[in-house]
């Protein structure tokens, strides 16, 4: 058994490519949209979105064959088509070039995996049975959205601010570490969401 180690990784400026853009691929786009990441798309085909996706500058789309050389300067690559024969033909190449690999749904051919996350602006809990069970970590993110709803987006937004103006302070450094763990209390916690509005809720599922 391979232990996984989890972390959060800043995508913004960094190339990824997708091989792949039909039904499978698309959400996985979708996805990288967010992170600000230089996303290279190649594919034989493409769904209408990731289509417009490409139009609207969102996305560099090659609608060719995949060649190894797609590789080259890649910090990481995604793989989502429906041949064996290609998804491990993309995941040896990437190997062999050192870029982190993931093969959508084939948890053999995955350096990494797609957690379900639960999001609440800058609070991320993600999940992740290292692509056993997407089903269990779906079922857990529906646990843990209930656990914490939509106002700890804001109240999380408020702790940074006010985090910033006690680091910023005179205070010595032990009254700055007490007045930073009591505002995380559970007390803080239910009086800031008890004055809090609710927005949008948004949340991601696991995937290989």
């Amino acid at each position: 058994m391979t232990n996984l180690f989890p972390m959060f990784v800043k995508l913004a400026g960094r190339q990824v490519l997708v091989v792949g853009a039909g039904k499978i691929g698309e959400p996985k786009i979708g996805g990288l949209l967010e992170t600000g990441a230089r996303i290279r798309v190649v594919s034989l085909d493409a769904t209408p979105t990731v289509r417009q996706w490409a139009r609207e500058g969102k996305l560099e789309l090659e609608l060719r064959a995949f060649s190894a050389d797609d590789l080259a300067g890649a910090f990481l690559a995604v793989v989502a088509t429906n041949s064996r024969t290609l998804n491990e033909r993309v995941y040896h190449e990437a190997q062999g070039r050192g870029v982190l690999c993931n093969v959508v749904d084939v948890p053999d051919l995955c350096d990494f995996f797609y957690p379900a996350v639960v999001r609440r602006g800058d609070l991320q809990i993600a999940v992740s049975t290292g692509g056993k069970s997407p089903s269990l970590a779906q079922k857990i993110r529906q646990q843990l959205e209930k656990q914490f709803g939509p106002g700890y987006a804001a109240w999380v937004g408020e702790l940074g601010e006010t985090r910033k103006l006690i680091l910023a302070s005179d205070l010595d450094q032990q009254r700055k570490l007490e007045l930073l763990h009591s505002l995380a209390s559970r007390e803080a916690l239910e009086a800031a969401l008890a004055e809090l509005p609710e927005p949008a809720l948004a949340a991601k599922g696991e995937g290989a």
